[in-house]
């Protein structure tokens, strides 16, 4: 069975969208509104310039429109400071009984440390690994950034492999692991690839995987990731480490253009006969502008 979905993550008191457009996008997180770069963001505006800038403390101010801020370099932009904010903040998504706790900060290259339509799936992940009474449950979470969807598989009790091929990245998330009161999470910082080769040779198994790769990306040894070229090779490799009992695959993909049907269609190629749904996360704004980030594949047992 498949199912065609538009999720959008719970109404979350420490984030909100609060306008969209003009190629930028108005947020707030905590008590912080931030003006960002967002490609998809075509239309025009429904609040003012004006009302923007009373708003905003601090905005990330890009060379050019054309690269989505998630693949962009150093030397693309630089944040521009309205009020004074302190070098790092945190903000909390609660799962039901348990909290993740996160860390902000204004990198240099226009991330600040989370993705918020995510928030989705944290929930997703806690669910359902509490919902399949599988014992000592083992999750892989591949290309996993700083973190919150190892914290809320984690905060269910799973055994936590956590891998990223940025050290400073790494470093992040157990700063988040150790906000979010608890502990034990695996990381490693290595090529994804390379990781799930080693992982196949040693007959490791897990009982659901996460995968959230970027368009482009490099490894820790200069490793090229391309997405087109490698995004087969690593869902094979995922139907040899998953276990007979495994619970869940996540699939998320950012590049502009891509249906959600695509990544369906990759996931089914590979795990034939399973229910999956798949569709886009969008956040709707505070004016009620709907802002699409991205499409997801999740299959389940």
């Amino acid at each position: 069975m498949q199912k065609h979905l538009f999720l959008t993550p719970p109404q979350w008191e420490d984030y909100q969208l609060i306008d969209c457009g003009n190629f930028e996008k108005l947020e707030r997180f905590g008590k912080y509104h931030l003006i960002r770069p967002e490609p998809q963001a075509l239309w025009n505006k429904k609040m003012s310039d004006k009302e923007w800038r009373q708003l905003a403390d601090a905005q990330f101010v890009r060379d050019t429109q054309k690269t989505s801020y998630r693949n962009s370099s150093t030397e693309n932009g630089g944040w521009k400071m309205y009020n004074k904010i302190p070098n790092t903040w945190n903000i909390k998504y609660n799962l039901s009984d348990k909290t993740i706790n996160c860390k902000l900060s204004l990198t240099t290259f226009g991330h600040i440390g989370i993705f918020p339509e995510q928030a989705e799936n944290w929930r997703y992940i806690y669910q359902n690994i509490i919902l399949s009474n599988i014992k000592d449950f083992k999750l892989l979470n591949v290309f996993a950034y700083t973190g919150a969807a190892s914290i809320a598989a984690k905060l269910a009790g799973a055994e936590v492999t956590h891998v990223d091929a940025v050290k400073q990245v790494i470093g992040w998330a157990n700063e988040n692991m150790i906000l979010s009161n608890t502990q034990n999470i695996r990381w490693i910082i290595d090529d994804a690839l390379k990781f799930m080769r080693r992982e196949q040779k040693r007959d490791k198994k897990y009982d659901a995987i996460i995968f959230d790769p970027p368009a482009y990306g490099r490894g820790p040894d200069g490793e090229k990731w391309i997405l087109e070229d490698n995004i087969n090779e690593l869902l094979l490799l995922a139907t040899n480490i998953l276990s007979d009992r495994y619970a869940f695959v996540i699939l998320n993909m950012y590049s502009l253009g891509y249906s959600s049907h695509i990544a369906n269609n990759l996931i089914t190629n590979y795990f034939h006969d399973k229910d999956t749904e798949f569709g886009e996360f969008y956040i709707n704004s505070k004016t009620n502008i709907i802002l699409p980030l991205g499409t997801f594949v999740r299959l389940k047992r």
